[in-house]
């Protein structure tokens, strides 16, 4: 697999498999904890996880700054893996629940999230950074595309394991304190601390129902039901910083592997160093307006996968409140003994398993296509995996015709909700749909921007890149006001719409990327 491509590949790779393990770990429980842990509701909740998620790559655009600016790539990006450890730390430090000052823990942990994402925005494009500079050497820059697949999948292996970690941890936490897993409970016992014995008769009698259930051999059943709901929020959520802990770990084990390998990647500052009195060949070659050419080309191209991203990062919020609520969790109780792997996080891990599944197929379909001269140009694979992530909304939108909204699951009884809920195919057949649109997408939209930024703005274009996910991030939050405010069908439609104007809109302008590309 990496005979063909540079020796620090599978550095770099490696490298960002454990950053984006810790970093998995956290998202993949992120917009569950917030909301077990202050009692808030999905929108509200989306706020935080849009404004975080926007954050990461927003403050990717002034990690690529400060890396083009310094040509210290590699100090860069060790600077970023150490400040993300202190972040995860940050909200690691467990704390009760229910808080005694919300606003006060509600801002430290806000704080945690924002030093993880400054840390993110200085390791991440600039990995990618250094990975596209591999590709210039002579011999290499034919396998660009295939570099940035293989880089990708590595990045989802870590991915795959992740979310198995953080419900195992939480689980194995509740456990011990003679505690099961129920993803309806937290919301119930924080409306119960509100509201008391006042609050609607069937969410009593479903939060009364839930907790027997939830009681292992050992707990106290003599306590009264506000203890429980008390012990059981703070057990739920103690449980959740374990899995923060972990991440930790996993960002010393990233930092093992970049400085073993941090000598086989590239250097800019001595290639700035050898040409202080000349500028770069491709720099001489390239007129002012192929400059702008390339730039409005890499913006036109930004501009499309806002969309992908505003669609495809529900999975960490409204697809996983939809798991929560209308996904058979029981099906997917899997008993290690020491702890139960069930809940919607571990639907986190569907994803990257495909990646790592698909990724060599696609390559070799490109390959074999390739050979044939008949491979799709980057731009063009990039506007069918828009239309291909539109399939996978539309895939939902007609499984969820029947369901009843969000709203009208609060006055049903719990074994009502039981049988209206949907086998777990039903997600894993979405996040497949989805990922292959990925494929098509995230690892060439890289490769695109490494091929066709000026060489002295790579580290930059890079950043836009994720400041574009930034922007379609900073429009998660729409997804839990659908979510909670419209039928669920209409919800996925919207997904399914934008996608598919996003695709059009790229067809229309293959032409002239590719003579960009060029």
């Amino acid at each position: 697999m990496f005979r063909k491509h540079p020796k620090g590949l599978i550095g770099a790779a490696l490298s960002n498999m454990g950053e984006r393990f810790g970093f998995y770990i956290m998202m993949a429980i992120l917009t569950l904890f917030i909301s077990s842990k202050f009692g808030l509701d999905e929108k509200t909740t989306g706020y935080i996880y849009s404004a975080f998620y926007a954050l990461i790559y927003v403050l990717a655009l002034v990690g690529g700054l400060i890396a083009d600016k310094t040509r210290n790539y590699k100090g860069t990006i060790l600077a970023g893996i150490l400040v993300m450890a202190l972040g995860y730390l940050i909200i690691a430090v467990p704390t009760p629940t229910p808080v005694p000052h919300p606003a006060l823990y509600l801002s430290l942990t806000c704080f945690g999230l924002l030093v993880i994402a400054f840390g993110n925005g200085l390791f991440k494009g600039n990995l990618q950074a250094l990975v596209g500079q591999m590709y210039d050497k002579p011999g290499y820059a034919g396998y660009r595309d295939t570099g940035f697949q293989i880089f990708y999948m590595f990045i989802n292996i870590g991915g795959f394991f992740a979310p198995f970690i953080a419900v195992g941890l939480r689980n194995w936490w509740l456990s011990l304190h003679h505690f099961d897993y129920n993803a309806a409970l937290p919301e119930l016992c924080h409306q119960y601390l509100k509201e008391g014995n006042a609050m609607d008769a069937t969410h009593l009698a479903n939060l009364e129902s839930y907790m027997h259930n939830a009681l292992l051999a050992g707990a106290d059943t003599a306590t009264d039901l506000a203890t429980l709901c008390t012990q059981y929020l703070d057990v739920f959520n103690r449980g959740f910083q374990c899995a923060f802990m972990a991440a930790i770990g996993a960002m010393f084990i990233s930092l093992f592997i970049y400085m073993f390998n941090k000598k086989k990647f590239p250097n800019p500052a001595q290639k700035n160093e050898a040409g202080a009195h000349r500028p770069d060949k491709q720099e001489i070659q390239m007129s002012l307006t192929e400059i702008k050419q390339r730039i409005w080309a890499l913006f036109a191209v930004f501009g499309i996968v806002i969309f992908f991203w505003f669609s495809f990062h529900q999975n960490g919020y409204s697809l996983t409140y939809f798991a929560r609520d209308y996904i058979n969790l029981d099906i997917i109780d899997i008993d290690l003994g020491f702890t139960h792997l069930k809940g919607a996080e571990l639907f986190q891990s569907v994803n990257p398993f495909f990646v790592v599944f698909l990724t060599p197929i696609i390559m070799w379909i490109f390959g074999a296509l390739r050979k044939r001269g008949k491979e799709p140009s980057t731009p063009r694979k990039i506007g069918i995996g828009m239309g291909i992530a539109a399939l996978g909304y539309a895939f939902l939108l007609a499984c969820s015709v029947a369901l009843p909204g969000k709203e009208a699951l609060a006055g049903m009884s719990s074994e009502a909700l039981n049988a209206m809920r949907l086998t777990p195919l039903v997600l894993v057949g979405m996040y497949f749909i989805l990922t292959v649109a990925e494929l098509f997408i995230s690892p060439l939209g890289l490769s695109f921007v490494s091929k066709v930024a000026p060489p002295h703005l790579q580290g930059l274009m890079q950043g836009c890149w994720l400041a574009a996910t930034a922007i379609g991030n900073l429009l998660l939050f729409i997804g839990g006001i659908l979510y909670t405010s419209v039928p669920l069908w209409a919800c996925w439609l919207v997904f399914a719409a934008a996608c598919s104007l996003s695709m059009l809109v790229m067809l229309l302008m293959v032409k002239w990327l590719e003579q960009v590309a060029k």
